[in-house]
């Protein structure tokens, strides 16, 4: 730039070489209306002023003797201090446009400290139970994938699959980038967890032993995925269908029955299992008195206390119905009254699923059962002669310790059962 006579080049003006149309003036961002305010042109100006007060005083301070020269040195860094102090303050009172993520320490109903972004946006679910409460609570959208069981509501099978439920692809979950991954350890494998917590992924597991634990999950997932009203709202309504089917079974005896998990060996349900509990709900009660969870049977003993009614879960596949046919013509299985009287309850295998639909399933079992009771009074005298004979206590049954590992692979790998939850 040269300053004196003549054109001047203005820094930060338009002007480009002769022969070549100026450049498009940008509007700046908070400017004024009007040419006169225009950041550009007061920029311009601006530089043009400094060039010449910076030549008039290099020119006076040429003439100054040392002495005076330090005063004016020293007075020139008071006045750039005091300048820049404002200046950094304002910028440090503009917070940081990128704020770290929120997380939300809680306890899993397995005892475990998860750490959880909030909110919970991207959801993977590794157990059809929990896929079926994402969508009784209405987060369906969160569920970014599930696993190759998950067939409930059908809307569930167009999700992203990540594998089974006992050996997942970590892979293809880490690919969907989730908040949150939701396990059930009877359905689970720990080392699954133990491997997402490796990847720096949060994972979620319950483990409900009774339908009052059931409603009470949902109520607590629903608050860990952010929807609390939708979980209260949901375990309410399954409160009032089971309060309901009670009042209508009210003083009606039990039917003693044999949950049928598989045929060979003969597995039943243990007594802590929310599958017992669902039994009792509906008008039953289990002849299997273990502690184990799915205690092999003594099919002779099953044969001398003669249960009332066979306990089958149908799956998609249809083979409750065909396993019941192929037992009239066993002879172990022949000897029972309720097997030659074809006196079986086929209900949904939502009752293998520690989910809202169990509910379903417990009224559709209390109808078979109690057919004639609910349609009734209470009060009817034959009901009053049954309750009068008491039924005989239940069988206890050694569990085979070997059975349980092959059962839980060959029920996963189908999807049904006791383990498709």
């Amino acid at each position: 730039m040269r300053i004196g006579r003549g054109p001047a080049t203005v820094i930060g003006s338009s002007s480009r070489k002769p022969g070549h149309p100026p450049l498009a003036q940008r509007p700046a961002l908070f400017a004024r209306k009007g040419e006169a305010g225009s950041p550009l042109a007061s920029r311009g100006a601006f530089f043009v002023f400094r060039k010449d007060f910076a030549g008039i005083v290099g020119n006076g301070l040429r003439k100054l003797p040392p002495s005076r020269l330090a005063v004016v040195a020293c007075a020139t860094l008071v006045v750039f201090f005091c300048a820049a102090g404002p200046s950094r303050a304002q910028s440090a009172s503009f917070p940081s446009p990128i704020e770290p993520p929120a997380f939300r320490e809680v306890s899993d109903e397995t005892g475990r400290s998860v750490r959880i972004p909030q909110p919970v946006r991207r959801i993977v679910s590794l157990a059809p139970s929990l896929t079926e409460t994402i969508y009784a609570l209405g987060l369906e959208d969160r569920l970014v994938g599930d696993t190759d069981y998950c067939d409930y509501p059908p809307d569930a099978k167009k999700k992203i699959k990540v594998g089974g439920g006992i050996a997942p692809s970590l892979e293809v979950i880490a690919s969907l980038h989730p908040d949150l991954v939701l396990v059930t350890k009877s359905f689970n494998r720990l080392e699954t967890t133990q491997s997402l917590d490796r990847l720096g992924i949060s994972s979620y597991a319950t483990d409900p032993h009774t339908i009052a634990d059931i409603m009470s999950s949902v109520k607590t997932l629903a608050d860990v995925l952010g929807v609390p009203e939708a979980g209260a709202s949901v375990a309410e309504a399954m409160q009032h269908r089971l309060d309901e089917l009670q009042q209508r079974l009210g003083g009606v005896p039990p039917k003693r029955v044999l949950f049928v998990v598989w045929t060979q060996p003969l597995i039943s349900t243990g007594k802590n299992t929310f599958l017992a509990d669902a039994l009792r709900y509906a008008g039953a009660v289990s002849m299997v008195d273990s502690s184990q969870d799915w205690p092999q049977v003594n099919l002779e003993e099953v044969a001398r206390l003669q249960p009332d009614f066979l306990v089958f879960a149908e799956s998609h596949s249809g083979a409750a119905s065909r396993e019941m046919a192929r037992l009239a013509t066993l002879p172990g299985w022949k000897i029972l009254g309720a097997v030659r009287n074809h006196r079986y309850a086929v209900i949904s295998d939502a009752v293998n699923r520690p989910a809202p639909r169990i509910i379903s399933a417990i009224e559709d079992l209390a109808r078979q059962l109690h057919l004639k009771a609910l349609a009734e009074k209470p009060d009817d005298p034959e009901k009053e002669r049954e309750k009068a004979s008491p039924a005989p206590h239940p069988m206890t049954f050694t569990p085979a310790s070997g059975v349980h590992p092959l059962l839980r692979a060959h029920l996963s790998s189908t999807g049904g059962g006791a383990c498709g939850r």
